[in-house]
């Protein structure tokens, strides 16, 4: 378990400094790490496009990438690193009209701003008169205290150059929801909103968008009983090379060395038509969540897994679609606590393909999503759809043949169960999550998809209900608001392995009695606060165990 010490000494250099924070994950007894490649593997591929490249998340937010995902994120940082950076919900269809009335008078003659309902269907085919950019501040007030309009870092032509609705167009919410996801793959802005100002039978519209920061910094302290004390560190910078460039750098240096997670990312720019980009590279420590429980190695060592790598991806819309295509490779080896390389368990069953406790995988991915919630941050409706395949090329330690398949549906629907489904940034909604993923092909143990943990079946600690070759995966929420800044969540996890546990080399989930197939339901509570949505989960499992997942961010 890991303890994070250095909250207080975080938000006081926050203070001083003025730059966004990263936190450390608080775990709780039962919460694993949210690395994105626990839970189960889900679109794994395609989560390298949002980390790489900035682009609409081929694995949707809240979803974790499968092992070995040269995107999975820096294992270091829990649920709370880089909460500050998450960015706050983003309002396409629907805006609370009073506030938006205020930014407007506070620019000028006031103008009625109108509420778009249910996506802007009310203002379809409306003749649009003109496009404004405004910039506002976490408040959403467009005007400082001293009643100055607050100045953006980044030009209006540069935003008006990446939306597709112009002056002199048919409004259109389709239109609109495209703008939006462009705007956000960008990683530019916090929070963007669209409000409408009704002049005569025409119409103005609005995008109001909340900056990031141009550079972010984040130092924590932790304790964990693999490592020991660890000092994380991260700094994004925005403004390196060109708009929207941007560069990020984790590092965290413990007693038993260093991890790291270094990105350069160029996302695709829609003015000139422009492909997205990413250079990455990576060094990741963990205890290993498939060869667990009380089988450990013949020195009475828990397996660790250190994966080492880098990755090259482009991405670009295809029609309603975004694809990525990337050029990845993984150095994973299994280990001791010392890191002196394991080749077996204590029952004498393989760690790695190779058979050396090392495997290296040579990969060609492509993913595909179609995004058509209603607004990609903070979506009250609608669905998104991602597609992945990874390819690997049988050169390097194990010579591993293989291909990996994924899909991954997560679909939103309004209700008013209880009338209070106009909550802005908690709405009422039912939300469900279909995931499945198979291997063809040679299978390293470290490979096989992991079930159970906080971004699977809550519930269970991470890989407990079972590692296969294959999977399937369903969950449902109940969400909603019980006050302005806090929410309640309602929620149910299956996941199974499908019976392909045994199709593992060295049946690790076999040995370990792990039952393939499990289930989960429990409460949760989410805040709204200043370091992002916070998220606290108390789950039941089917075996009547109780866990308690504490983070950031909506489960998807």
């Amino acid at each position: 378990m890991r303890l994070t010490i250095g909250a207080l000494a975080l938000l006081t250099l926050g203070a001083l400094s003025g730059s966004e924070l990263a936190a450390s994950a608080i775990e709780t007894a039962a919460a694993t790490e949210v690395d994105l490649r626990e839970g189960t593997a889900e679109a794994q591929g395609a989560q390298r496009a949002e980390n790489a490249v900035g682009a609409v998340p081929p694995c949707p937010p809240g979803s974790p990438c499968p092992p070995g995902s040269p995107s999975a994120k820096f294992n270091r940082n829990k649920d709370f690193a880089f909460m500050l950076q998450t960015p706050a919900s983003l309002v396409a269809a629907r805006e609370i009209a009073q506030r938006a009335n205020s930014s407007a008078e506070g620019l000028g003659p006031a103008v009625q701003v109108s509420q778009q309902v249910s996506g802007g269907e009310d203002f379809r085919g409306a003749y649009v008169a003109g496009v404004k950019i405004r910039f506002v501040n976490s408040a959403g007030q467009a005007v400082d205290k001293q009643g100055n309009p607050i100045e953006g870092r980044i030009s209006e032509d540069f935003i008006r150059g990446e939306i597709k609705l112009q002056e002199g167009d048919n409004y259109s919410p389709e239109a609109v929801r495209s703008d939006l996801q462009q705007l956000q793959q960008l990683g530019l802005f916090e929070k963007v909103t669209v409000s409408v100002e009704e002049v005569g039978t025409d119409i103005n519209v609005i995008y109001n968008v909340q900056e990031r920061s141009a550079r972010s910094f984040g130092v924590t302290a932790s304790i964990d009983d693999d490592i020991g004390v660890a000092v994380p560190l991260s700094y994004t910078d925005r403004t390196f090379g060109s708009i929207p460039q941007r560069l990020s750098v984790e590092v965290a240096p413990s007693l038993r060395g260093v991890e790291y997670n270094v990105q350069f990312v160029s996302p695709y720019v829609a003015a000139d038509d422009r492909v997205g980009y990413s250079v990455r590279a990576f060094r990741d420590r963990k205890t290993s969540d498939i060869f667990n429980q009380d089988i450990d190695l013949p020195n009475g060592n828990r397996v660790r897994e250190i994966r080492m790598g880098g990755n090259l991806a482009f991405t670009r819309p295809l029609g309603e679609w975004w694809g990525t295509l990337g050029l990845n490779y993984t150095n994973i080896s299994t280990r001791d606590r010392d890191l002196n390389i394991a080749r077996r368990d204590a029952l004498g069953n393989p760690l790695t393909f190779s058979g050396r406790g090392v495997d290296e995988l040579y990969t060609v991915s492509f993913g595909a999503t179609l995004d058509r919630r209603n607004n990609p941050f903070n979506p009250t409706s609608g669905s998104i759809l991602t597609l992945s395949t990874e390819q690997s090329i049988p050169i390097g330690a194990g010579n591993i043949v293989s291909n990996r398949l994924l899909a991954n549906y997560i679909h939103y629907v309004p209700v008013t169960l209880f009338g209070i489904s106009e909550s802005e940034a908690l709405p009422e909604m039912l939300a469900f999550n279909l995931q499945a993923g198979t291997v063809i092909g040679d299978l390293p143990p470290t490979e096989a998809f992991r079930l159970g943990g906080r971004n699977s079946v809550r519930g269970y600690d991470s890989g407990d209900t079972g590692s296969g070759r294959s999977y399937f995966l369903a969950s449902g929420e109940y969400r909603f608001p019980f006050g302005q800044d806090v929410g309640g969540v309602i929620f149910v996890d299956f996941a199974s392995d499908l019976g392909t546990g045994d199709s593992v080399l060295g049946k690790p989930a076999v040995v370990r009695d792990k039952p393939g197939t499990g289930a989960g339901a429990g409460v949760g509570v989410r805040v709204r606060s200043r370091f992002g949505l916070i998220r606290f989960d108390v789950g039941v499992s089917d075996g009547g165990e109780i866990k308690f997942v504490l983070g950031t961010k909506q489960r998807f």
